[in-house]
């Protein structure tokens, strides 16, 4: 059944309201309506009268976009449709009720992002120079599960899914048949299941994709995101908070442990940085443990961790834009020369074996005044020809913003590089944490 009451209002008189101004067409009443408060769609805009409708984000006080990307989505009403089904298809990424927990931690929330708790710039500056706590729902997981689910993954990514034994992890891409990539992803084995995790935004149609494929094999996909909340740890003292609650911490780089309340990834990078797998049931319990030792900070100083790592990802913006030597995957392990066939592996190969990579990823920081997003060009200040693209950003604890930009190598010679022609400052290279094959 539908809540009796949302916000405060009748849910089934907001329901009734809405479909007699549809039925109707008296869009001042639906506004008159929409105004009283009685609807509980979250910041939507309904696809029959193109008016905007509220409810439910005051529960923690914000916005919840339907689709989680920070953009309102067309609700289409079909005639006939039960009011409970419809209540179930339009909520169906409301908040979880880890989510709720985290708002009661003053966290605010856009779609599965944490923004923040309350003070960005001191998280910020917390990220760079103590311990830090970071929800990770902004990443997507599936799940593989079937006797098949080796062989099937190992046909689809460039990566070698055989050596994912349980107590290991990789980096992963998965490419059109052109070798341009679509997605990226952390992957690991736990019992009879692999699990790859990727940018949340990248999730239902990256899922949708590799079903297509699965045709005959004896496999099924999963989409456990909300089942199993990730946690970040990172900065000088993650590795002894861990050491105190757990006992036992993965030392190197990829390396997982398996313990009874949690699962634990040590994730590269000069700074110990550590993801946590825990049941939504023992996620608030252990949050509450590890916030009175660690900051808790929101998504962007996960990202900013992730570029001081050198590590790329794809977004909507970047899909097909590169091969993976472009972004380095090659020298982050993500990439097996030696297994079978793959989608894309031919071009991958290619790049290899035949000729000298042209192109790379490196870090960039970009002064405060400049609008930065990823997927925007990078120019030569001497030229309007862009040689290269934003691969992944965030602000930056000293102000302005720190990226990771695919560049022509070429182009770095004797040049400055800029966003746009009218940039008072030029953007400047920084030390990338890992070495590049010539």
């Amino acid at each position: 059944m539908l809540p009796d009451v949302i916000d405060g209002k009748h849910n089934d008189q907001g329901y009734r309201q809405h479909f007699q101004c549809r039925r109707q067409g008296k869009k001042q009443q639906h506004e008159a309506s929409r105004q009283a408060g009685n609807y509980y769609y979250p910041d939507q805009i309904c696809g029959w009268c193109e008016l905007k409708l509220y409810g439910l984000g005051a529960i923690i006080g914000q916005s919840i976009p339907l689709n989680g990307t920070g953009h309102a989505s067309r609700v289409n009403h079909i005639p006939g449709m039960s009011h409970i089904r419809h209540y179930q298809q339009v909520n169906r990424h409301i908040m979880t009720q880890w989510h709720q927990f985290l708002g009661s931690q003053q966290a605010t929330i856009t779609g599965q992002r944490v923004q923040h708790f309350g003070n960005p710039q001191m998280e910020l500056q917390a990220t760079a120079d103590a311990t830090v706590l970071a929800d990770l729902s902004h990443l997507g997981l599936l799940q593989i599960d079937g006797e098949d689910r080796v062989a099937f993954l190992q046909g689809q990514l460039t990566n070698d899914v055989k050596l994912l034994n349980g107590s290991n992890s990789h980096y992963a891409g998965y490419c059109t048949p052109k070798g341009r990539m679509l997605a990226m992803f952390l992957a690991f084995a736990q019992g009879d299941h692999l699990y790859l995790q990727l940018n949340r935004q990248l999730l239902e149609p990256i899922m949708k994709r590799l079903k297509m494929y699965v045709l005959r094999s004896k496999v099924t996909i999963t989409d456990v995101s909300d089942s199993i909340v990730r946690l970040g740890l990172a900065g000088k003292d993650a590795e002894q908070i861990l050491l105190n609650h757990f006992g036992q911490t993965p030392q190197t780089a990829h390396e997982l442990v398996s313990l009874e309340e949690a699962n634990i990834i040590r994730l590269p990078g000069k700074r110990p940085r550590y993801e946590i797998f825990v049941a939504t049931e023992n996620a608030e319990q252990l949050w509450t443990a590890l916030s009175q030792q660690a900051q808790p900070v929101g998504a962007g100083c996960w990202d900013w961790l992730e570029i001081e790592a050198g590590i790329p990802d794809i977004e909507p913006a970047t899909q097909e834009a590169f091969v993976p030597q472009m972004i380095n995957l090659d020298a982050l392990g993500g990439i097996s020369f030696k297994k079978g066939c793959y989608t894309g592996q031919e071009i991958v190969a290619r790049t290899h074996y035949l000729g000298k990579v042209k192109r790379r990823t490196l870090p960039l920081h970009i002064p405060a005044g400049e609008e930065a997003n990823t997927g925007s060009p990078v120019f030569r200040s001497s030229s309007e020809e862009a040689v290269g693209m934003l691969v992944r950003v965030a602000p930056s604890p000293v102000g302005g913003m720190d990226a990771l930009a695919e560049l022509r190598l070429e182009a770095l010679e004797n040049a400055e590089l800029c966003l746009n022609k009218a940039a008072v400052k030029p953007l400047q290279l920084l030390q990338l944490p890992y070495e590049l094959a010539e």
